[in-house]
């Protein structure tokens, strides 16, 4: 995995660690074990947190692999914690088979309801979007590649938003013969940006703010002057058919866009000295807020690091768009989330930042905020959350508004807590006890051993 996210062969990487190729290679596929040697010289070759790399992934793939054993289809077999422990620890293919395994299953268990919906019989059950998802996960949301070559372009264009927006626009014309033009919606009915390849005019349709032009302009910049970097990182992903390829291609282009926007360097800085201030750092980039807090979750340069934060967007229903970072979410990735969660008010309070500090059953704590905001094009506002372990919170400005914990869970079907008064879904981990004689305040009562 960390071979993956540098982006280098096994031949250079055993060079630069002192190792044979075929040592290095036993160890990815975790034929030999990782030893305390080895990860100081890994520590001081790449720069990497040795707890952070050996830890994360482990609870990470721990955590699904819970998640997953609680289903009805398994969880009468009773595999303790400890197992799923060793599993995750020692056998990390394993573990990711199985959570592919799951997902499959997952859809499988929607294809009646999709092909109903649909009205049609070829209905898809591989997902680009999960690959994607797992794609960014490996990578920690971290595509240094794409960083390096947009800072190495934004070094001959000026750091003001107003001024950065003429110079690409210039750029563009100059080097590239293409011009750009604001366009009324009319001309551009069901879309807000196009490119009209035979007439090299990238058009913007007059409902897009500020923040979107200039996004706009660099996804056209970046797809022109960054094309070789791009197709790079997509390569290294290794996309499994054209479909999955096109998106990667677009889920590039767009880090690309916002690596030319918010400089990695100048972000990081401006991220620190601002305890990670939405609103100070969308107007000093002339970014939006949503594109500011996806790029907060892809500050993971060794030397530079932010703090490893989360990213969702959700929508009034509760349905997750987007999610970055998902190692870092303690929420469930195949279910819904918690009602109890205070940062779900944000939804009615919008431009308002509402702060929650979390803590999950195992006593984990996370600090979290959210913001409502509405696109030009949307009819209904959506929630974007942003969220690190309590632990970071010094680092962060809104932790001074927190005021209390909030108990929460994963998600209905997961949690365990037995005096939840807004439980929709009892836990799939334990067996319902309903009681004849007595109206508990809960809506499920369960068994706790």
């Amino acid at each position: 995995m960390l071979r993956r996210e540098l982006g280098i062969n096994q031949t250079r990487m055993a060079e630069e660690l002192g190792v044979s190729p075929s040592y290095l290679n036993h160890l990815e596929r975790n034929q030999r074990p990782l030893t305390a040697q080895m990860l100081l010289r890994l520590a001081d070759t790449y720069d990497i947190d040795v707890r952070g790399f050996v830890a994360g992934a482990n609870e990470a793939a721990a955590s699904d692999l819970h998640e997953i054993f609680a289903d009805d289809l398994v969880r009468e077999i009773g595999i303790g914690r400890q197992e799923v422990l060793e599993v995750a620890e020692n056998y990390p293919g394993v573990a990711e088979a199985v959570k592919r395994l799951y997902r499959a299953l997952a859809d499988l268990r929607q294809l009646p309801a999709r092909v109903e919906t649909a009205g049609a019989s070829d209905t898809r059950l591989s997902s680009p979007l999960a690959w994607s998802r797992d794609w960014l996960d490996r990578r920690r949301n971290h595509l240094p590649e794409l960083d390096e070559a947009a800072e190495a372009l934004s070094l001959g264009i000026c750091d003001d938003p107003e001024v950065l927006r003429e110079a690409m626009v210039a750029r563009l014309r100059e080097q590239h013969g293409t011009t750009v033009r604001v366009v009324p919606m009319e001309v551009l009915p069901g879309a807000l940006r196009h490119y009209d390849l035979h007439r090299r005019r990238l058009m913007l349709s007059e409902q897009l703010s500020a923040a979107s032009r200039l996004f706009g302009i660099a996804v056209q910049l970046a797809q022109v002057e960054l094309s070789e970097a791009i197709a790079a990182a997509v390569v290294i992903a290794g996309p499994p058919n054209a479909e999955t390829r096109a998106l990667a291609f677009q889920i590039a282009t767009n880090y690309a866009a916002a690596a030319l926007v918010m400089p990695y360097a100048r972000f990081h800085a401006a991220a620190e000295a601002s305890r990670y201030d939405l609103d100070l750092l969308s107007h000093r980039f002339g970014a939006s807020i949503e594109q500011v807090a996806h790029r907060l979750t892809t500050l993971d340069r060794p030397g530079a690091r932010g703090v490893p934060l989360f990213f969702l967007k959700l929508d009034v229903a509760g349905n997750v768009a987007k999610r970055f970072a998902e190692a870092s979410t303690p929420f469930a990735r195949f279910g819904g989330g918690c009602p109890r969660w205070r940062v779900h008010r944000a939804i009615r309070r919008p431009g308002e930042t509402v702060v929650d500090l979390a803590v999950l059953p195992d006593d984990a704590r996370y600090l979290t905020w959210a913001r409502a905001i509405s696109a030009p094009a949307d009819t209904e506002p959506t929630l974007l959350v942003l969220g690190c372990e309590a632990r970071h919170a010094d680092r962060i400005g809104y932790a001074a508004a927190a005021s209390g914990t909030t108990p929460i869970g994963p998600a209905c079907h997961l949690c365990e807590r037995p005096d939840c008064p807004d439980r929709s879904l009892p836990p799939i981990t334990r067996a319902l006890a309903p009681e004849t004689f007595r109206r508990p305040t809960t809506r499920y009562t369960f068994r706790q051993i």
